[in-house]
């Protein structure tokens, strides 16, 4: 808050010195004194050094009030109340009962048959023959002797035999044998004849299980259900009470005078940079927003302070007046 604002609005601080300051009027100075008495000047009555001050004009407080005046008295009249109708359900034959001929269709049913496709017959097959393979020894050399030299080692040589050298022996060499496979008729073709069963196949065909006919059938009467109006009851001749008929007024009265008094704030004498941060921090704590704690009261300080006391009906003005500062749990010195 500028000392500026504070002295548009005649605000009057008493300094720690004790002068009184009178800030809508340029008077000297007075002596200190430990209390002020109230005076011709408009000072705050029994202030004390370092209180601060200032004059707060309420208007006079108006109230409207709106009253209910008669306009019109009470009377009463003759009514009359009409026939009163209601909706009701009736059942009405539509089409009388009846008999008609009526087409009873043939019935079918599906049956299966094995009927022959083919007949049985024969056929004559031809056996091959059958032949195998028999390997047989046969002789391709017949057995024969002949000379052959031999040794005489374990013969007692004699003296002519020494003079020879030759020795002849007459071997027999046996028959030489060879095996051959040849091919021959194990079975002999020949033929026969074959039964060819015959041959039948399942068919599904549509027989008649019952043939067409007639037959009569009750044809039983038609009704529909229709909605008409019934008379529930007559009308009759009724005595009406009319009741007043009123009509809202406004006025406007006054519930309290103009008034003009001196109100305990902290100002630029008694509000300290400390005391102006707790004052932000209880704002801040009580759920309204003053802003950084910073020690100035700004605007968002001052809407918060406003806030505050109209959330707590305490006197809304343009000051940190002391009550609102108690009820923020701040001493004020």
């Amino acid at each position: 808050m500028s000392k500026g604002s504070i002295a548009k609005l005649t605000l009057i601080a008493l300094a720690v010195s004790g002068w009184h300051l009178v800030a809508a009027q340029d008077k000297p100075a007075a002596a200190p004194a430990a209390a002020a008495a109230p005076s011709p000047d408009g000072v705050p009555p029994d202030a004390k050094p370092g209180e601060c001050y200032a004059r707060i004009f309420t208007p006079a407080e108006f109230k409207t009030v709106t009253e209910k005046v008669e306009r019109k008295p009470a009377y009463k009249k003759i009514q009359i109340v009409p026939a009163k109708f209601a909706p009701a359900e009736e059942r009405v034959m539509v089409r009388p009962a009846s008999k008609k001929l009526e087409l009873v269709p043939a019935q079918y049913e599906s049956v299966e048959e094995k009927v022959e496709v083919k007949p049985a017959s024969t056929k004559v097959e031809h056996i091959p023959a059958v032949y195998e393979n028999v390997t047989e020894k046969v002789m391709v050399k017949p057995a024969y002797t002949t000379w052959k030299k031999g040794t005489g080692s374990n013969v007692i040589r004699t003296q002519k035999d020494a003079k020879t050298g030759d020795i002849m022996c007459l071997v027999e060499v046996p028959a030489e044998y060879a095996n051959v496979t040849k091919k021959v008729l194990k079975t002999p073709a020949s033929t026969r004849e074959v039964q060819i069963p015959a041959t039948y196949k399942t068919i599904k065909k549509t027989v008649v299980k019952a043939p067409q006919s007639t037959r009569e059938i009750e044809v039983p009467a038609e009704y529909k259900t229709v909605t008409v109006m019934k008379e529930v009851e007559p009308a009759k001749t009724v005595e009406v009470e009319v009741p007043a008929e009123y009509e809202s007024v406004t006025k406007t009265t006054k519930v309290s005078e103009t008034k003009v008094e001196w109100r305990s704030i902290l100002c630029d004498t008694n509000l300290t940079k400390t005391k102006a941060e707790e004052i932000q921090r209880a704002l801040s704590k009580a759920g309204f927003d003053p802003g950084s704690p910073n020690g100035v009261i700004g605007p968002k300080t001052m809407a918060a302070v406003h806030a505050f006391q109209k959330a707590k009906g305490l006197p809304i003005d343009d000051y940190l007046n002391l009550e609102t500062v108690k009820a923020l749990g701040v001493a004020p010195n």
